[in-house]
């Protein structure tokens, strides 16, 4: 069986539509919306709001953990804008949210299982899923005799993503899989070399349930997204094989994973 996955999409809906061929299923592990791309300031909804020079400085700010001062620099880009408050804020920024959802998911292969990044918004899902689209979150799914597992979200981070939740709200999730035979999660495990991104030169959050469980059920493959630019993009855990499976928004290219 050969299982092509995606995640870190971050806009990039010309490939999407195009990751699933050759594959027997395809699974896409989140971050779909592009607020603020790291690679190309010129594009996301920071940059199409506030202009490309905003977007730079705003990123150099965020690379520099000088967390403080880009919220600051946000707040007076917004009060150029007239706009005070969370509320307006995402008065302004939800039509541009829909527009790249209704984008991407007329691009995304169908049959299709997906789960969130911490840069989604799940309540809008619903609204724009198509047939064949099952989304799965905290739960386990059969493919084929096996036992497939899937976490989606993000932890609380200095990053103040849309869909974080507590590492107590985590671990449930982790905790009501049970054994599997694969674990699908948007975020890694909590190892200091798999967390770590050498372009943001920071540590990401990585999740100490996750480190556990798979320590714990030892799955044969852990594959997750979430670190664009990662030190290690894979390491063992006893049996598992833990694997970044890439930035799909950089390589335009899923992760193909064949399982005999």
């Amino acid at each position: 069986m050969r299982v092509h996955v995606a995640s870190d999409v971050h806009g990039a809906g010309r490939e999407l539509a195009e990751a699933a061929e050759g594959a027997d299923v395809f699974v896409c592990l989140g971050d779909l919306i592009c607020f603020l791309d790291y690679h190309d300031p010129r594009r996301g909804i920071f940059a199409d709001l506030f202009g490309e020079n905003h977007a730079r400085r705003y990123i150099d700010l965020r690379t520099a953990n000088r967390f403080a001062e880009a919220r600051e620099l946000s707040a007076r880009a917004w009060e150029s804008l007239g706009v005070t408050g969370q509320e307006g804020r995402w008065g302004v920024m939800e039509a541009m949210v829909r527009n790249q959802y209704q984008e991407l998911f007329d691009a995304m292969p169908s049959p299709a299982l997906l789960t969130y990044g911490n840069v989604d918004l799940p309540a809008l899902w619903p609204e724009y899923l198509r047939e064949g689209h099952r989304v799965v979150d905290g739960e386990v799914v059969e493919i084929d005799g096996q036992r497939w597992g899937f976490v989606g979200g993000g932890l609380v981070s200095p990053m103040r993503t849309p869909f974080e939740i507590t590492p107590e709200d985590y671990a449930a999730k982790v905790a009501r899989l049970g054994p599997v035979d694969v674990l699908f999660t948007h975020i890694p495990p909590a190892i200091p070399e798999i967390v770590y991104d050498v372009e943001a030169r920071r540590f990401e959050v990585g999740s100490v349930a996750l480190l556990e469980y798979v320590r714990e059920h030892q799955p044969r493959y852990h594959l997750f997204g979430h670190i664009h630019q990662p030190l290690v993009p894979r390491t063992r855990i006893g049996r598992t094989e833990c694997v970044n499976v890439g930035h799909f928004a950089g390589t335009g290219r899923p992760y193909v994973l064949d399982l005999d």
